[in-house]
């Protein structure tokens, strides 16, 4: 068995393309959001030339990685798998959810629920789910 010392878990969102908007657009709605790294593909290069090959991005202390797929898949992102984010005021909330929403998916609105006093829950245009929940 593995220690805990050394293991560590890192949220990977595979794209189709859209990795780089993906994540300049993530990093920019956060006060600490930080591209770390960015690896492209070249010319004749297995995926298509200048989308992400491999990339490290931070939001909120957390480190995430994405790709650009070179190979098309039959799957996507789902919302049984989200980003849940404790917004620590009503303005937090209600600016995540004004630039998150915009090309997305309502799955649940801003609004008041029996276990949070607001809350939303929505798909963004790039498909990966988000929760927004003020604490």
């Amino acid at each position: 068995m593995a220690t805990a010392g050394h293991q560590k878990i890192t949220t990977f969102l595979m794209f189709e393309g859209s990795a780089g908007e993906a994540m300049e657009f993530y990093t920019s709605l956060f006060d600490d959001g930080e591209v770390v790294a960015v690896s492209r593909y070249g010319v004749g290069e297995e995926g298509t030339e200048g989308t992400v090959r491999h990339a490290v991005f931070r939001l909120a202390g957390q480190e995430f990685m994405c790709i650009d797929s070179a190979v098309s898949h039959a799957f996507t992102f789902t919302p049984s798998v989200s980003l849940y984010v404790r917004c620590a005021n009503e303005e937090e909330i209600e600016f995540l959810h004004s630039r998150l929403s915009p090309g997305g998916q309502e799955l649940m609105p801003l609004g008041s629920y029996g276990f949070s006093t607001r809350f939303g829950w929505l798909n963004d245009r790039f498909g990966v789910s988000w929760q927004l929940d003020l604490q």
